[in-house]
């Protein structure tokens, strides 16, 4: 496996993502976008690019923080989180430039691409297919599924999965029942995995550390969300 850091600008800043690719000739043609949690590209995140590059996809983890920052604590996380939840075009600039990035990665298909994010990052992934990324599929654990209407989903290309925890109060049962709506409004092949007992960071071994009690790590669901995020690259990349 090789992996290294890339710098690249967005809007006049300075972003620090995260590549790792299988060594040469175990590549599969495919990539795989990841957009992590609000805390930065920490360990975990690093982590997953791993686990995929060891599958033979190439992939690239976005910086939506800047600089490659890790944030120290929850209450600057949150601060910053509000000024990107304010400003939905710039987190789609900040989709398409990560995306561009692994894109022009050597080997990799762009018509074979994948894009995965995990809470604030998974919004960032859907917001992204929502502006009409080409991606073959969009797959987010434990985000926020709102959309400000129903437009947006007419611009998705690819299949969208989302893996939600059934105890996640920040995703209760009526923002997932409005994301069926956008969904179907938008002719999208979709599907929403619930995941019984499991809270919001269900797929993050750390979430415990947050202190927050509707955040809390589920081995079960993270374990099987991995296994169908999976299988949806199995149907759409390869």
């Amino acid at each position: 496996m090789q992996t290294e850091s890339i710098a690249y600008d967005v809007r006049g800043s300075s972003y620090l993502g995260y590549l790792a690719r299988p060594d040469q000739g175990n590549e599969n043609g495919a990539g795989v976008l990841i957009a992590g949690e609000g805390g930065g590209l920490g360990p975990q995140v690093k982590e997953r690019a791993q686990r995929l590059a060891e599958l033979g996809y190439v992939a690239f983890a976005l910086d939506y923080i800047g600089e490659g920052k890790v944030l120290p604590d929850v209450a600057t996380m949150m601060a910053r989180l509000a000024l990107l939840r304010a400003d939905l075009g710039h987190v789609r600039a900040l989709g398409r430039a990560g995306l561009a990035q692994l894109v022009a990665q050597p080997g990799v298909d762009a018509s074979r691409v994948a894009a995965i994010g995990y809470c604030f990052g998974g919004q960032l992934v859907l917001e992204l297919a929502r502006d009409g990324a080409e991606l073959a599929c969009t797959v987010v654990f434990h985000a926020m599924l709102s959309a400000p209407d129903l437009e947006g989903a007419k611009k998705i290309r690819g299949k969208v999965v989302a893996c939600i925890g059934a105890e996640d109060p920040l995703v209760p049962s009526e923002q997932r029942q409005a994301f069926e709506e956008e969904m179907r409004a938008g002719g999208v092949d979709w599907q929403l995995h619930v995941y019984g007992g499991a809270k919001h960071g269900f797929a993050n071994p750390n979430a415990d550390a947050s202190g927050i009690p509707a955040v809390a790590y589920n081995r079960t669901a993270h374990e099987r969300s991995w296994r169908t995020m999976l299988a949806s690259f199995g149907e759409t990349i390869g």
